[in-house]
């Protein structure tokens, strides 16, 4: 990915697809735990937009992949200062979680919404922390230089957000539950 950014900086438009197919996913799915599904398109368009500004300039003393994903990071916090600006409102109807909570035994898929609600409700600090570590499966080295913080930092913020979701999890006592956190050192 790096060199394919290297060579889109230096013009090779064949490059700059490559570069561009190759993140987009993970560009989106981060966007899309920081700031929401609904937002998630028109950030992952304007991270692209301010990468390409910038392309000519990436001279590659990091990952293109921790660059690229270091700029996802300023535009979901510039959406959420704008937001914050211009507040929006929200029907959320019936509490999913609360729905979900009912249904036992609950599927694989229910399993999976309830989680990503957890997540969700995680601190943003730790919910981006947990992202890029657990889901987005960067190292803790990388992750520290996309959130601008010391290596420890990461490490703490992914280790609370699963206290967090063990919590969270373990309030909930049906069988099987909590079979979709994963643990395992890094």
């Amino acid at each position: 990915m790096t060199a394919w950014s290297l060579a889109a900086g230096a013009g090779d438009q064949a490059a700059l697809t490559a570069f561009v197919r190759a993140t987009q996913a993970d560009v989106y799915r981060f966007l899309v735990h920081l700031n929401g599904r609904a937002d998630a398109e028109d950030l992952t368009q304007e991270t692209f937009l301010r990468a390409l500004r910038t392309l000519s300039t990436f001279e590659g003393r990091s990952s293109a992949r921790t660059w690229l994903l270091s700029i996802a990071r300023r535009v979901a916090v510039d959406a959420v200062r704008t937001a914050v600006r211009r507040p929006r409102i929200r029907d959320l109807g019936d509490d999913a979680l609360e729905t979900m909570e009912r249904t036992l035994p609950r599927s694989g898929a229910q399993e999976a919404v309830v989680l990503r609600a957890l997540i969700d409700d995680l601190a943003p600090d730790r919910r981006e922390a947990f992202v890029l570590t657990q889901i987005l499966d960067l190292g803790y080295a990388e992750a520290a230089e996309v959130c601008c913080c010391p290596v420890g930092t990461i490490r703490s913020r992914v280790a609370r957000a699963r206290e967090d979701l063990v919590r969270a999890l373990g309030a909930d006592t049906s069988p099987g539950h909590g079979r979709a956190l994963r643990t395992a050192p890094r």
